[in-house]
């Protein structure tokens, strides 16, 4: 089957059942492609601002640089979103309104790499001619990747959920499934990698001057300067940057690729009938927007997910500092290979428990309802972080800190885009239409944006600190890393139990499943069955909004 617009042809899904299946849909749709398509976002977000500050010392030559273009980029995020966002209301295909657009991710994220990668030519501290240019390029990549290229996958990989079906179990297995191909691109960037890092981030092992380090096999393991830091050979290290890079490009078509072929988008596919191929026209920005400022469970979703993936970013920019700067090596030196087998050590170990909640999330949000779930696991998400700031230089501890933090935050992980879903549903219910443009805006501008926001707040830091590989460990970074690895997320995650203190969105699922079937001629109004507060307040609303009041004399099940 070819779905078109505007006269181009699309290929169709390979899926043809209207029930969501797990296989092929669930595990290739929603795991295996996404989680190659957001491989290479999940190596730049942990280890780019590392490339910056060990390969080519940006943040010895050009300290403003190093922290102020995560944070500029920002704007040029949300600007990125608000496109994606008008996009995916205007283009509406029987192929969907959002998989096109993860089509079209795949040549700007190859364009994205290249700049950055290929390009963007290899600069020092020693080579000040090259510097103006280096520094040009990395910023038009920087800007390319962050707020067009992934922006333009993310963004619709996301809005996929909510519209792959309007059945909320069914819903919330494909979003527990979604957010575990994030945990999956996220451990092989934090799991896998840091193992491989020295083929990255390469010792010069022939210095002009240096102090050499040995192992406990007697041979040389890396050579020091004067002031103790490790020295790097920054030209090798690019150069395997590059052909790293070349990967990370193949991993992101055929994982894009693959999501795109098995997904779909049924919820969309309501806007077409079989006498006509033209859709129903999306509302204005404007007036989504009006809806949105105006619905508290919209805004508790969104003030949640900028909490969660703010504390989230937080964490795992700054995962490499915290464990090179609070953990000496057998030599008692501090470094970024060793951090880097520890960083992965406590991303294996924290798998564990994140890999089990995928499997309770869904059964768990299905018995007490997916706020509670997202509240409860708050709990201990806090619990966690706090007896991680009371021990941080106690690594033992620091892990078993780091699994009960993982495991609280399991329900929020897997349930958020479920509950963005029902958010959506209701507004659907009470006012007639959708506000996946709008939403999908500010929901790609928190998800892509808060990477370079929780990255500029570490260099700020950082650079405050005067960080720099001589003194990686000195007490004010030994004091600071702790606060931005633990105590970011821990701080976000008691906002978070705050806000689901008065989220109950899905009091009204049942009443807004029977009111848009209502509102789609499809009968079916008397489906459900909801306490009658719930139902007067729900009408109530409705007749505001000029809309059908659903009848208390309801079937029950």
């Amino acid at each position: 089957m070819k779905s078109e617009t505007k006269g181009m042809p699309l290929p169709g899904s390979l899926i043809k059942n209207d029930q969501v299946t797990i296989f092929p849909e669930g595990a290739l749709g929603y795991l295996l492609g996404p989680t190659l398509a957001a491989t290479a976002n999940a190596v730049l977000a942990n280890y780019f601002n590392a490339y910056m500050s060990n390969v080519l010392n940006i943040n010895r030559w050009a300290s403003w640089f190093f922290a102020w273009i995560p944070v500029i980029s920002v704007v040029f995020v949300v600007l990125g979103n608000i496109l994606v966002g008008r996009l995916m209301d205007k283009n509406v295909t029987r192929a969907g309104k959002a998989r096109p657009l993860i089509l079209l991710s795949i040549p700007l994220s190859i364009l994205g790499l290249i700049v950055l990668f290929v390009l963007s030519p290899y600069v020092n501290e020693t080579m000040p001619e090259k510097q103006t240019a280096a520094l040009i390029l990395l910023a038009i990549g920087y800007i390319l990747w962050f707020a067009v290229a992934y922006p333009m996958y993310s963004t619709p990989h996301a809005a996929v959920v909510s519209l792959s079906t309007r059945n909320s179990k069914d819903r919330g297995l494909l979003a527990t499934i979604s957010n575990a191909c994030a945990m999956a691109a996220m451990g092989i960037a934090s799991m896998v990698l840091p193992f491989f890092l020295r083929l990255l981030f390469v010792y010069d092992m022939n210095p002009a001057a240096g102090t050499p380090v040995m192992n406990a096999a007697g041979a040389v393991e890396y050579y020091t300067d004067a002031s103790g830091a490790v020295i790097y050979d920054g030209l090798t290290s690019y150069n395997h940057w590059k052909i790293f890079v070349i990967a990370l490009m193949i991993t992101t078509v055929v994982g894009a690729v693959i999501e795109y072929l098995f997904t779909r988008e049924r919820v969309t596919e309501e806007n077409f009938t079989n006498a006509s191929e033209e859709p129903k026209t999306a509302r204005p920005v404007r007036e989504q927007a009006k809806v949105c400022l105006h619905d508290r469970y919209w805004i508790i979703i969104m003030a949640f997910l900028f909490c969660f993936q703010m504390g989230g970013m937080i964490k795992n920019v700054s995962q490499l500092y915290f464990c090179q700067a609070m953990f000496p090596d057998a030599s008692g030196n501090y470094t970024v290979a060793y951090g880097g087998q520890l960083q992965g050590t406590l991303a294996i170990v924290g798998a564990i428990p994140t890999a089990l909640g995928m499997l309770i999330a869904v059964p768990l949000a299905n018995k007490i309802g997916k706020a509670k779930a997202i509240l409860c696991g708050a709990v201990l998400a806090v619990t966690g972080g706090v007896i991680g700031l009371i021990f941080p230089s106690n690594y033992p501890i620091v892990l078993v800190s780091f699994v009960i933090k993982a495991l609280g935050s399991t329900p929020a992980m897997y349930l958020q885009l479920a509950l963005l879903a029902d958010v959506y549903d209701h507004q659907e219910a009470l006012n007639g239409f959708r506000t996946d443009g709008f939403s999908m805006m500010i929901y790609g501008a928190i998800m892509a944006g808060m990477t370079g926001l929780a990255t500029g707040i570490m260099n700020m830091v950082l650079s405050a600190l005067s960080y720099s590989a001589s003194n990686i460990s000195s007490p004010a970074i030994r004091a600071a890393m702790p606060w931005l690895f633990i105590g970011g997320e821990t701080i976000c995650y008691a906002v978070i139990f705050s806000m689901f203190l008065f989220m109950n969105v899905e009091r009204y699922s049942k009443l807004d499943h029977a009111a848009i079937r209502l509102d789609q001629n499809t009968g079916a109004e008397g489906e459900t069955i909801a306490d009658d507060e719930a139902l007067q307040k729900f009408n109530e609303q409705r007749r505001k909004n000029g809309r059908t009041e659903l009848k208390p004399g309801v079937q029950k099940r």
